[in-house]
């Protein structure tokens, strides 16, 4: 009896799934765990439950349904992504669009990032136990919402950019309600501070918790904010401006901690970026055509195209082989959540299991622009 007290207690590693439907997964994907106790030893992501074959569609379909699928991908950054595959096939085209579409564009991509980042922050509270702050985020994207369903027409899945401009002009109340989104939310958003980012038990559940360093980033092809909170200078509209981004001043952010509170605070701050490049341009949109002159139907001359944007994820790529014909020969996206997600197994390595839900928060996945 003395030796069964006295004889350490032996553990053994077992494993369970979490997902396909979890939600803190945010979408259909299946994680195996496998764990020591409460310590995780491995995070095996298992993905194709909401594959569709966008890709290979595309080499049946035009340059202008092209565009539409991409906005079935990361919904949430769904106008910058559309604007991603209307570069790549302006620049097939050598096609110049006017001023007034490169800045409108710019405020439209903006307010996609601000209504993507206030839905993390809203649901990154509440996977952590604070309910209100998904009330909170979701009272001011709805703002955002509402004036993209008076621009499109649409509140979710949303298309107005088109190759060589835009599918309409924007609304006679456009600039006014986004000035007065900017007034409001710049009220609000040190409220996100004092309720989440100064919170004890959420500070402590974030900080120093899947850690990244700078090294890894790179080596994992981790970019947007989930990147630059390792030191990752890897900011598209940077170092690769187009639209209006080369005329408007803005930081960079970056921080070197590589942890979960890293990430959520280079979201945070970033937020304040796209509020400053919105207000840089608002009341500066040229007057002029909404859209350049193209043929209905659009062919590329023979070559290879690509062209990547700054999505709420990251870098974001469109690459079209192409054969001369009105479809694209091969197409292939670059999506930022595919790569953030290869590095969760790196970060999640002796963590707990209620420690993923922070990591998987802080690095924002959004599943079928992984699975596509």
């Amino acid at each position: 009896m003395e030796d069964v007290i006295t004889k350490p207690l032996e553990s053994q590693e077992y494993f369970i799934n979490m997902g396909p439907q979890h939600p803190s997964t945010h979408g259909v994907l299946r994680l195996v765990l496998s764990l020591d106790g409460e310590i995780i030893r491995k995070v095996e992501p298992h993905i194709g439950y909401i594959h569709r074959s966008i890709e290979k569609m595309c080499e049946h379909d035009s340059y202008q349904q092209i565009v539409h699928l991409t906005d079935r991908m990361d919904y949430l950054s769904c106008h910058i992504n559309n604007e991603a595959v209307c570069l790549a096939v302006e620049m097939g085209l050598q096609l110049e669009v006017p001023e007034r579409v490169k800045v409108i564009r710019t405020i439209i991509g903006e307010l996609t990032r601000l209504s993507s980042h206030q839905l993390w922050w809203g649901v990154m509270g509440m996977d952590l136990g604070a309910i209100t702050t998904f009330l909170y985020g979701f009272r001011d994207r709805e703002m955002i919402t509402d004036i993209f369903e008076e621009t499109c027409g649409a509140r979710l899945t949303m298309n107005y950019n088109v190759p060589g401009g835009l599918m309409f002009d924007i609304h006679p109340n456009f600039q006014k309600r986004t000035k007065d989104f900017i007034a409001h939310f710049k009220k609000k958003l040190p409220e996100y501070d004092d309720l989440l980012s100064h919170n004890v038990i959420f500070r402590q559940r974030t900080m120093g918790i899947g850690k990244l360093s700078k090294e890894d980033a790179i080596s994992f092809g981790v970019t947007g904010p989930s990147g630059r909170a390792s030191g990752f200078s890897c900011d598209v509209r940077k170092h690769h401006p187009y639209s209006a981004y080369d005329k408007v001043l803005f930081k960079e952010i970056l921080r070197t901690e590589g942890d979960c509170f890293a990430r959520y605070q280079c979201r945070i701050d970033e937020m304040w970026e796209s509020l400053s490049i919105i207000e840089q341009l608002i009341d500066n949109i040229p007057e002029g055509p909404f859209k350049a002159p193209t043929k209905a139907v659009i062919k590329l001359p023979k070559g290879e195209f690509y062209q990547k944007v700054e999505t709420a994820r990251g870098e974001f790529g469109v690459y079209i082989i192409s054969e001369g014909q009105k479809s694209p020969y091969r197409l292939k996206f670059r999506s930022p959540g595919f790569s953030n997600l290869s590095a969760l197994n790196h970060m999640a390595q002796g963590c707990k299991i209620a420690d993923l839900v922070a990591i998987m928060s802080t690095i924002d996945l959004v599943i079928p622009d992984i699975d596509r």
